[in-house]
Parts: C-alpha cells; structure tokens; sequence
C-alpha cells in the first residue's frame, strides 16, 4: 500500500518555517494553499528561534492539509505532525547529519515510527552558498557533476530512501537544473522532489517536465505569494 505522505504523483508543498511566519502571514498563506489545492505543508528552517509545535497546530487547526516535519535539527522534532521527512545528508560527508542526529532522535520518534518516511536529501549547487551548506560544514555538489549526483541519488535509494530530495538552498540564485532532475530521475524509482531557488513559473514548469515529482515552494512564496497558485496550476496540466 502507498504511503500517502510520499507523492505518487505531481505535487505541491508549501514549506513553512517557524521563524519567518508571522501570525497575519500565516493564515493568509494557509489560505492561498488551500484554495488552490495544495498537496501538502512541510515545517522546519535551518536555524530555530520559534519553537516548532504551535505552527504545526495553527496549521492543523486551520486546514486539513497534511502537514510534515521537515527538520533543520533535533530542536525541531515533533509528534504533532502527520508525517516526518527523516532526513540523511547524502551529499555530504558529516557523520552527524548521515546517521549521528538519527541515532538521537530516534527513541523519541519510535512510538510514531509509521510516520516517519527516509529521504535521501541532497545539496545542488545554487550558485551561493546557502544556509544548509553552511550549517552541516558541507559542500553542494556542482550542478554540472552529473555521474557524482546520480550515483549519490542511486546510494539513497539502495539504502532504503523513499524519496530523493534536491535542494539548491533558501535563497538560491538557481533552482536545481532539468538536466538535473532528468538524470536523477532516469536512473532511480523513488519520488524525486525539488525544492530552493524556485521564483517563476516557467521553473516550476521545467522541473515537472524533467520528471520532479514534488515541488517544494518557501521564499519564492513568501515574496511573491501568487507563484503558489501558479505551481498548482502548471500541476494540475501535468497530472
């Protein structure tokens, strides 16, 4: 039976961070996603200043979106959330962000382990250098690297991933490449989504053509929110 929190086929996520959501802000974008059918709502940011639960409540309480966490760190770990993206770095070589904050979070997350879904998350370069790179003490690879990249996806999915995530990073000048997506998604059988960099529609439409299986929307929205009903709209022509 397929996990319903795992695209099966072309999606929408809004992701949310705690930190940059202002109430106002927050249930207009709520709204916005809403009205225009989005799939589903991640959580979480690269760095915490606002706990984690009360936006995943407000959200809850608001929609029936469902929600999942998609933690930064271990500060952002939460039960209230209907699924949790389980995040290994693959693309980096820090120990910590391979296995080390899984072993830890681990005894919280075992009375809800059903919940929780592997994914392979991995950093394309966005042409700067972004938060996530800069926190995990990691290197993106180069967007150019295309045997380094499928392999690394290939090494996810071998390992029991149930999603390959490509990020070029909040704030990315560049959204991950369709020559990118086209060979990840060639060569591996699980969901590919993308996410950071991401401000047009004509990018949301050439990720979906190379064969992205979610698109993962945050600062392009918060900036311009209409983009969020473009994304569905070009997914709903794909579907």
């Amino acid at each position: 039976m397929k996990n319903k929190l795992i695209p099966s086929a072309r999606s929408v996520a809004l992701l949310l961070d705690p930190d940059k959501t202002s109430n106002p802000r927050l249930k207009f974008m709520i709204e916005l996603a809403v009205r225009n059918g989005v799939d589903y709502i991640l959580t979480g940011g690269s760095i915490t200043f606002s706990l984690i639960d009360p936006l995943i409540s407000e959200i809850k309480k608001s929609c029936k979106i469902p929600v999942i966490l998609f933690p930064g760190n271990l500060l952002q770990l939460s039960t209230k959330a209907d699924g949790i993206y389980f995040l290994s770095l693959i693309s980096g070589r820090n120990p910590e962000l391979l296995i080390g904050n899984h072993v830890i979070a681990a005894p919280f997350l075992k009375n809800i382990k059903e919940r929780v879904i592997p994914v392979g998350y991995m950093l394309i370069n966005g042409g700067r250098k972004s938060s996530v790179e800069y926190l995990s003490q990691t290197n993106a690879i180069p967007p150019d690297k295309y045997d380094i990249i499928t392999a690394t996806a290939l090494a996810g999915e071998m390992l029991g991933m149930k999603m390959i995530y490509l990020e070029a990073g909040s704030g990315a000048e560049l959204p991950v490449p369709p020559d990118v997506i086209r060979e990840v998604k060639k060569n591996i059988s699980v969901p590919v989504t993308v996410g950071g960099g991401i401000t047009k529609p004509s990018q949301i439409y050439d990720a979906y053509g190379a064969g992205a299986d979610m698109v993962v929307l945050g600062n392009g929205c918060e900036k311009e929110p209409l983009l969020l009903e473009e994304a569905c709209r070009i997914r709903n022509s794909f579907n």
